[in-house]
């Protein structure tokens, strides 16, 4: 980020400290290079006693020579984002765990809510080296569409720019394609606060004819003359938020339709997190489908990055033909927090769950009976035999995986569209508290489990893999086309 550029972007966070009324905050604050060592320390010194694969996927001769180095190149003072993203990211990325991540202060997470700052003014659909822009911030623009195909961002080709963000993003194994999923959401996000701000941009791109042309476009800054993107249905600024109903707030996280003219059934499920309502959700479901006799059930969680394991194994329960097991192996490599208790959140709660719910085994680790040892069996009222096709993609993650993973292979089962963002072979999770740091109060998510998969394939880094791969394309993003389900309802269609 050049100085002027930087020197704006700080104006911005004061002009908004100013309209919150925030007097005590200061996201400028820089902390003592002591104080970010202490932090690191302790940091380190956490995941290599408590994370249950830290060298799962790096050796630990690589992961001290992480260790060292981002240790080293704390030299001065640092203000929270850039300890966090310059120091802290890389770091955890090393450990290639996409339950491992940072988070920024509670207090400094508060202050940046709602925040519009100066941006990259173009979305764009990322993946594997191709970018296609899906909105430009700026109203004036006439050139840069949604549908062009981009080739490069100041002089860096897709590739680099690609391969530098995601220096910065956890993710299970070699299983990106979570990570393209948070660039296609949140390009401007990552590449202001990675790559950082520019005046001006040299945007090169293919145009209507084919010829590769190069655009200079401005940073954006929020202001009247500029568009503010906005998710559906949110209102915008002037308007006051109203409280969402709590019909539509369910709905938001899992759906029920019949499309009666294709004979098919679609459920949606975009989390497994307690408080959906989902065992109630479930059983009406089901009860629906056999009643009705619907030879088709579509079930889209592409969108689901996981949470209660019991709600992803009552689901198998209605479609999975046979018995099975939550995973070959839970297990954590400690059982007490011991000095580092005072920074992980719920300590006491956890050590209690260790007491209660898990054993020392001959291997020294402390495993999950319940986990390794329960065995579901199918439903045997309203289980569900006709075709089903499960659509996943980059968010399919944590629990999530363990479903798809779960009915994978299974002969009336199809998974269909990208490969899953959680690993295949297993993940870690179970219970992921926050080791908060002590000066900087950085978050850093520390898993304390090991799932290895039941049944699980070798550990190779992939996700799960869908058995019809349905890919992004240029001309899909240019007419907003959702491919996966127009190809699922393709294969319904020719099964008739």
């Amino acid at each position: 980020m050049n100085p002027p550029i930087r020197i704006l972007f700080i104006i911005s966070l004061f002009i908004f400290a100013g309209c919150a009324g925030s007097k005590s905050f200061r996201p400028d604050k820089k902390y003592s290079a002591a104080e970010l060592h202490e932090d690191f320390s302790i940091m380190r010194q956490a995941l290599e006693r408590f994370h249950p694969s830290l060298y799962w996927y790096t050796s630990k001769d690589s992961m001290d020579q992480y260790f060292a180095h981002y240790d080293a190149a704390i030299q001065d003072s640092m203000t929270e984002h850039d300890f966090g993203f310059r120091i802290v990211a890389p770091v955890l990325t090393a450990i290639r765990c996409g339950h491992t991540s940072f988070n920024f202060s509670k207090r400094y997470t508060k202050f940046m809510e709602d925040k519009r700052l100066p941006a990259f003014p173009l979305g764009l659909k990322v993946w594997k080296d191709t970018m296609v822009v899906t909105f430009n911030m700026n109203r004036r623009d006439s050139i840069i569409k949604r549908g062009t195909l981009v080739t490069g961002i100041n002089l860096w080709e897709n590739k680099r720019v690609i391969d530098t963000l995601f220096n910065y993003m956890s993710a299970d194994g070699y299983s990106q394609n979570v990570n393209y999923i948070r660039l296609s959401g949140s390009f401007s996000y990552y590449h202001r606060n990675i790559i950082g701000l520019s005046k001006m941009y040299a945007v090169q791109y293919i145009d209507s004819t084919g010829q590769q042309k190069l655009a200079a476009l401005p940073l954006f800054i929020p202001g009247a003359d500029s568009v503010q993107v906005r998710p559906a249905g949110t209102p915008p600024p002037s308007q006051p938020r109203q409280r969402e109903p709590k019909s539509s707030r369910l709905e938001n996280k899992r759906s029920f339709r019949i499309d009666t003219a294709r004979q098919v059934a679609i459920m949606t499920i975009n989390t497994f997190a307690s408080g959906s309502r989902l065992p109630s959700f479930y059983k009406k479901s089901f009860k629906w489908l056999r009643k009705n006799k619907v030879p088709n059930l579509i079930i889209d969680v592409r969108n689901n990055g996981g949470g209660d394991i019991n709600h992803f194994a009552q689901l198998s329960r209605y479609v999975r033909d046979s018995s099975f097991r939550v995973a070959d192996t839970a297990v954590a490599i400690q059982n007490h927090f011991g000095k580092y208790g005072k920074y992980i959140q719920y300590h006491f709660f956890n050590w209690i769950a260790f007491f209660l719910l898990t054993s020392k085994y001959d291997d020294g680790r402390h495993h999950f009976r319940y986990w390794e040892n329960h065995e579901y069996k199918p439903k045997k009222k309203n289980h569900y035999n006709g075709n089903v096709y499960v659509i996943i993609s980059g968010p399919t993650f944590s629990a999530t995986t363990l479903f798809a993973q779960s009915v994978k292979g299974q002969p009336n089962v199809k998974l269909v569209g990208e490969e899953a963002g959680g690993g295949a072979h297993g993940n870690n999770g179970v219970m992921i508290p926050n080791l908060t740091l002590p000066n900087s109060h950085l978050r850093v998510r520390l898993p304390l489990f090991r799932i290895v998969q039941y049944n699980h394939p070798p550990k190779d880094g992939h996700g799960v893999l869908p058995d019809i791969e349905v890919p992004p394309t240029v001309e899909g993003v240019k007419r907003g086309a959702d491919l996966k389900m127009e190809k699922v309802m393709e294969l319904i269609k020719g099964s008739r």
